[in-house]
């Protein structure tokens, strides 16, 4: 089968490897349908994320169709249309127990599809613990409609979770690429006063103006004075930083009012300083980590009620024998680009 591969840093080629098999009794083959590119993806190409493998097949974020499944898999069966999801987790350890899924404490716990163990930009994958890691799609969803659920809309169901969000509140996110949009519907859902979103991209600030026209929009060059304007007490009651370049994590500590709660959503190429005699007395609460990705049934759920479209959001597609030059586009930012499907 041909599956998109990480060589070296720098480095990804379309190769030809074998069908991958089950391993495990809780393992399921799934045929992808259609998988996308995701700005992690391109954090392992330039050598951001340690604990990728070279030689692994790259890609977390998929959908498909279950081909065959170990004898102890009892949610899924053969012919169900899935969504993958982006973290590996057993469901029986401490952290799976109170949904912290991605601190799993299996050797291949968290984010290991695409990372550490082969992922979804290929013909088929092998999904481990599959009666947590897959979900069925309902009949009314298509592939297309589900594509994003595993990975960037789970990022965003999760934020907007962890992030106290309340009826009064003024909430601000840092950031309108893929995750930052999931993280808007999201966070639409929870019915807050106002909501600002932040990005250096003018066409991405025209697609949040075109499709969400109730809220504000802002470029960083005069984000500090917005936010002020349009909130109630001197800053934003919650911001969500969705964007991960070097002045954004300062950016929203410095745009939250006291005691406000500033959740951190990007993945970033590198660390970042936590000025403390600078934002000392603003009595402020981070959240910060991976997605805890254990949400996926109430967001199909979601979708198939009308509630959340994705679909906007993915603006290109490709053929898995063209994924090269989709990668070229996504990661230059070209033609609009916001999310690519690419077709397996």
């Amino acid at each position: 089968m041909l599956a998109y591969t990480y060589i070296e840093k720098g480095k990804f080629e379309l190769l030809e490897k074998p069908k991958p098999v089950l391993i495990d009794d809780r393992d399921a083959i799934v045929k992808v349908t259609l998988a996308s590119i995701c700005t992690s993806d391109l954090h392992i190409k330039h050598d951001s994320v340690p604990r990728a493998v070279p030689g692994i097949t790259v890609g977390h974020e998929m959908v498909g169709v279950v081909e065959q499944v170990g004898p102890k898999v009892t949610t899924v069966k053969p012919g169900d249309r899935v969504t993958v999801n982006v973290e590996t987790f057993c469901g029986e350890c401490f952290f799976c127990r109170h949904g912290w899924v991605n601190n799993c404490t299996d050797p291949n716990g968290g984010w290991a599809l695409g990372c550490r163990i082969d992922g979804g930009q290929a013909e088929y994958v092998r999904v481990p613990y599959a009666d947590q890691g897959l979900d069925k799609i309902p009949d009314p969803v298509t592939d297309r409609q589900a594509l994003l659920v595993g990975d960037v809309l789970a990022t965003g169901y999760w934020a907007a979770q962890i992030s106290e969000i309340k009826s009064e509140d003024t909430v601000l996110i840092i950031g309108a690429g893929p995750t930052g949009l999931c993280t808007l519907q999201c966070v639409r859902l929870m019915n807050p006063k106002r909501i600002i979103v932040c990005d250096i991209d003018e066409s991405r600030l025209a697609f949040v103006s075109s499709h969400y026209p109730e809220v504000l929009t802002t470029a960083p060059d005069n984000i500090h004075d917005f936010v002020k304007a349009n909130s109630d007490h001197g800053g934003a009651d919650v911001v969500l930083e969705a964007a991960g370049t070097e002045t954004t994590f300062r950016t929203a500590w410095e745009c939250a009012r006291p005691n406000a709660v500033v959740t951190v959503v990007a993945l970033y190429d590198g660390p970042q300083i936590l000025p403390l005699p600078d934002m000392y007395g603003k009595n402020l609460t981070f959240k910060t980590g991976g997605v805890d990705g254990c949400n996926c049934k109430e967001t199909l759920r979601l979708i198939a009620e009308g509630k959340i479209d994705t679909t906007p959001l993915i603006t290109h597609t490709y053929q898995l024998k063209d994924i090269a030059e989709a990668y070229e586009i996504f990661e230059n930012k070209r033609d609009g680009v916001i999310k690519i499907a690419v077709e397996c």
